[in-house]
């Protein structure tokens, strides 16, 4: 009997079998997850690691959950982009992130709750996904504010979560389905209620951050194409002349604002005279305030003029005042639509997504 002929029999449409399907895979994840949780407990007690020992680490959720103090940025060297990651803290976003709520009918310590979490380091994540954990502080002489755990602590909530999207792509229904699995088991074994959206829901949610981002996630360039060659040492100079500063690397210039990258150069041989100079913004990492572009467009004319060179698009034509016009109008358009989803162009959510 194949698939069709049972799905008949049952009644089922396609929708509905594969909604029944995800649900037994999620059944079958909390069980597995359930079960290698307990032998990990069992381990631990039996183990002769203390529980201040326990205590002095900052929470790790093994492969799968960022450490609470290690909250920078991640690279975006799988994307290709030269553009370097500014460590930056953050905190748990509900526009990107699938977020679960653990409420406890009496307050409970940091100190339980972290010990319940490492415990978790035996058993192996399968999402390379960021995940992130937050508690509601609930000391009386302390602000009744979200952070990161502490065991000293005393927290009436909790909240777990982990990023929908990136530029890999949408996070996938195995990921998910282990995340909540997770948090599943935490829930019960701390014994607090939970607020958990359905799988369903937040595979549609990451579906549509993820088309969103990749509509936006736009790199333009300015390339400077130079009459004759020029040394080394004298590019150097000018380019340092002009305010930019050699990347760690020693083959890419970048140009800083505020203390902020706004946008750089592609590698460039610094053995070999130079013939053409390529600046790159990534929009989306970039606030709209900084007119990233125009500043870019006149570095590029500034470098021109200076050391007799012009300005060319990707094919080696010259570029043209319509050609700027109209990449000004699209810029225009790729702003809107990154406010509309929620997510500000050169925000820390933006850095997050965009990673």
């Amino acid at each position: 009997m194949d698939l069709e002929q049972i799905m008949t029999m049952l009644g089922l449409s396609d929708l509905q079998f594969a909604l029944a399907v995800i649900g037994l895979l999620i059944l079958i994840s909390v069980a597995i997850v359930n079960v290698k949780y307990a032998r990990a407990r069992r381990k631990a007690k039996d183990s002769d690691i203390s529980t201040d020992d326990r205590f002095s680490r900052e929470p790790s959720f093994g492969q799968g959950f960022a450490e609470a103090e290690d909250r920078a940025e991640p690279s975006f060297g799988d994307a290709g982009f030269s553009t370097p990651a500014v460590p930056e803290s953050f905190s748990i976003d509900p526009r990107i992130d699938c977020v679960i709520t653990l409420r406890f009918d009496e307050s409970i310590s940091g100190a339980e709750i972290l010990e319940e979490i490492n415990a978790w380091n035996d058993v192996p994540a399968t999402s390379t996904a960021r995940w992130m954990c937050e508690g509601l502080n609930a000391d009386v002489d302390a602000a009744e504010d979200w952070e990161t755990l502490r065991s000293e602590a005393t927290y009436s909530e909790l909240q777990l979560a982990i990023q929908l999207a990136s530029r890999r792509g949408p996070i996938g229904v195995l990921e998910l389905s282990d995340f909540c699995s997770r948090a599943q088991a935490l829930a019960e074994t701390l014994g607090s209620q939970i607020d958990m959206p359905s799988v369903n829901t937040m595979l549609e949610s990451a579906k549509e951050l993820d088309a969103m981002a990749a509509e936006s996630d736009i790199q333009l360039s300015i390339n400077v194409l130079f009459d004759e060659e020029t040394p080394g040492a004298n590019f150097d100079a000018l380019m340092r002349k002009r305010g930019f500063r050699l990347s760690r690397n020693g083959r890419a210039y970048e140009f800083f604002s505020n203390g902020a990258l706004i946008f750089t150069s592609a590698e460039i041989d610094p053995n070999a005279p130079v013939k053409q100079l390529t600046l790159l913004l990534e929009v989306p990492l970039v606030s709209h305030d900084e007119r990233a572009f125009e500043r870019m467009l006149g570095e590029g004319i500034e470098i021109a003029q200076s050391a007799h060179g012009r300005l060319v698009d990707d094919n080696g034509i010259n570029l043209t005042e319509a050609a700027v016009i109209s990449i000004r109008q699209h810029l225009d358009g790729l702003y809107a639509n990154l406010e509309r989803g929620g997510v500000s162009a050169g925000s820390s959510t933006a850095s997050r997504l965009f990673s």
